[in-house]
């Protein structure tokens, strides 16, 4: 809960009561991808799917465990040579191994039961002109997966578009197909957008989407969710689209959409742990705005909710570009890390949004 001094920023997150808890999905790009496996694996009795576009498996940062580095550094490590740039694919994460381990934390209670993934579906995507996040890493998210029992026809991977590190949409604005350059919101002439694929992959056919917004994209005060802990590195502020038809009472679905780095509301440039004024991004709100969620959401009852990682450099919390945790940073005990668990500050902030969603906190 958050501290009793703090004053409202905005409204608070509002429960919508028709809300379908047992068919949540998630996706993300880049961290906020990792971050979808955590949350999916985390709470698997909730998320019936995930969509991973240039993410790496569960636990990645801990696929070797490197001797010469406190535990710390160990995983900052693996996460950007193993987990995004390996040189070699026999350095790259390990499955079968991270499978175990996946089987071994649900034993431990931290997850729910790995089995319920075996009815699930999958989104993954990897581009080969990716050069931030190896497409060989993307692999490993694939057979993680199959490992632990998703069937064939319930996964769908992607990995033969010349895309860079980015969604894609069909925003003439936006970056060129092959870009590995902020905002990592590309363009896919000629096509779809990539979340309407997320979106029908995950929850089954689905209407046209809406040409015009009928319903609003709100903002509320996410600090109740994460308190006063000063490693969550999460904003004051997040936001959720919900559909007109929602507002009215009718049946909805809730999708949660994690950004990548950089990609927060927010998010300034930091040099020297300052914010560097002469090169803020323009692009802050355009994951929430401009990718495609909201026009699919709106015409089939599905509220999206975008929680918003913050980037902060500090004696505490070394994540200057804003991504979500998938290696370590917010944990009390570096050497014993839990973002990865349902005691994540992270995890355990953006399940108690949904919960809240559905008119049960």
């Amino acid at each position: 809960m958050a501290s009793t001094h703090s004053p409202p920023l905005a409204d608070p997150l509002t429960p919508w009561g028709a809300a379908d808890l047992t068919r949540c999905s998630v996706s993300g790009l880049s961290s906020g991808a990792f971050m979808a496996v955590q949350l999916h694996l985390a709470h698997s009795a909730m998320f019936s799917g995930a969509g991973i576009i240039a993410g790496g498996p569960y636990r990645c940062a801990e696929t070797f465990r490197a001797a010469s580095f406190i535990a710390e550094d160990a995983f900052v490590q693996n996460a950007l040579f193993v987990c995004m740039n390996p040189l070699i694919p026999q350095v790259g994460p390990d499955p079968e191994r991270l499978v175990a381990v996946a089987r071994q934390t649900a034993r431990d209670r931290l997850i729910d039961p790995v089995e319920n993934l075996a009815d699930d579906w999958l989104y993954i995507f990897t581009g080969s002109a990716d050069t931030v996040v190896d497409s060989s890493v993307v692999h490993t998210t694939r057979r993680f997966y199959e490992a632990l029992g998703v069937p064939p026809a319930n996964l769908m991977f992607v990995d033969d578009v010349p895309a860079g590190h980015a969604i894609l949409t069909t925003n003439l604005e936006d970056n060129p197909l092959d870009a590995n350059r902020p905002p990592y919101i590309n363009r896919l002439p000629g096509a779809r957008m990539q979340s309407w694929d997320v979106l029908e992959h995950l929850h089954g056919p689905l209407n046209a989407p809406a040409e015009r917004l009928g319903g609003r994209l709100l903002r509320f005060d996410q600090r109740e969710f994460f308190g006063d802990d000063p490693r969550s590195s999460m904003s004051a502020y997040g936001y959720v689209y919900v559909p007109k038809s929602v507002e009215e009472g009718g049946p909805c679905r809730v999708h949660v959409a994690l950004h990548g780095c950089k990609q927060g509301y927010n998010y300034v440039d930091l040099v020297n742990g300052r914010p560097d004024r002469a090169n803020d991004p323009p692009y802050g709100n355009r994951y929430m705005t401009t990718t495609g969620y909201n026009e699919m959401a709106d015409t089939n009852g599905i509220v999206v909710l975008y929680p918003q990682a913050e980037g902060i450099d500090d004696g505490v919390t070394q994540n200057p570009e804003g991504c979500w945790d998938w290696w370590g940073y917010s944990s009390p005990d570096v050497r014993h890390p839990d973002y990865y668990s349902q005691r994540a500050v992270q995890i355990g902030a953006i399940h108690a949004m949904v919960l809240r969603l559905g008119g049960m906190a």
